[in-house]
């Protein structure tokens, strides 16, 4: 609580009560920029330790070390193929509405101090997609929770980077033919959600019960877990408001719209937006 009173809340009456939040494109906002920086603290922790408390307290006092591993291995692996490559590929107008490309934002070389994303610089949004990121192969971590070889899951993790998330980050947030269909993901429920479960499941069935299950006791010890849970709740509430805020559309060379924020809190706040 001292953290959130010293640190974040200054931060968020910031980003609250800037009178000119919905200032022009491509003039740089502090509020909004205040805000995306907060949202990008507050993603980063619900996998770092929140997700990683969570599932530590879903497994055996013994493996809980291993998924706090897992779990910062994930986050260092996935942000260098985002910046890499994989922003290239979900932020790409080149390729086409299946698959995004665009070389020219390999490893962020676009990128310079002056970049901006509407209202924001391009650094700080490229950084707020990448917590999501690095959440979204942690998730499927407690699908094979003590089942799985850590080189292995860094391998299938960066796979399933290139393979899934990338290309259906392009198909919903990129312009890609799901959202030309209309499709509207606020917070992550197709690009994050669906793609996390649906991976999870597949390894989970691949590589079956864990050994002596059902027959072996395998009792969780529930700390982490407690733990938890009020960083999710402040985490989900920041998402809740980021991703119902009106959004323009983008006129830039990469394919992701920029982001907007409503101009007085209780106005324009719970306007569902077009596209993220």
């Amino acid at each position: 609580m001292k953290l959130i009173k010293t640190y974040l809340m200054p931060l968020l009456l910031l980003a609250l009560t800037t009178s000119h939040v919905c200032a022009a494109d491509d003039v740089i906002n502090t509020g909004d920029t205040a805000w995306m920086l907060t949202s990008t603290v507050l993603v980063l922790m619900m996998c770092l330790p929140g997700l990683a408390l969570f599932y530590g307290g879903l497994v055996r006092a013994k493996n809980v070390l291993s998924i706090f591993v897992q779990c910062f291995a994930m986050a260092g692996v996935m942000s260098i193929l985002w910046v890499a490559f994989g922003y290239a590929i979900a932020a790409g107008s080149g390729g086409s509405a299946y698959f995004g490309w665009d070389k020219s934002l390999l490893f962020l070389n676009h990128i310079s101090e002056d970049t901006l994303n509407g209202t924001i610089p391009e650094s700080v949004w490229v950084t707020f997609q990448m917590t999501f990121i690095i959440i979204s192969p942690a998730i499927i971590v407690g699908a094979f929770a003590e089942r799985m070889r850590f080189s292995a899951m860094l391998l299938f993790s960066g796979l399933w980077l290139v393979v899934v998330y990338a290309p259906i980050t392009h198909w919903v947030w990129g312009g890609g033919w799901l959202a030309e269909m209309g499709l509207l993901d606020f917070a992550g429920g197709t690009v994050v959600h669906i793609t996390a479960g649906v991976g999870a499941l597949v390894a989970a069935l691949v590589l079956g019960n864990r050994k002596g299950f059902p027959q072996q006791a395998m009792p969780p010890q529930p700390i982490c877990t407690a733990a938890f849970a009020p960083i999710a709740d402040m985490a989900h509430a920041d998402l809740q408001f980021l991703h119902r805020c009106p959004r323009p559309v983008s006129n830039r060379t990469t394919s992701m719209p920029p982001l907007r924020m409503p101009q007085r809190l209780g106005q324009n706040a719970w306007r569902p937006c077009p596209r993220f």
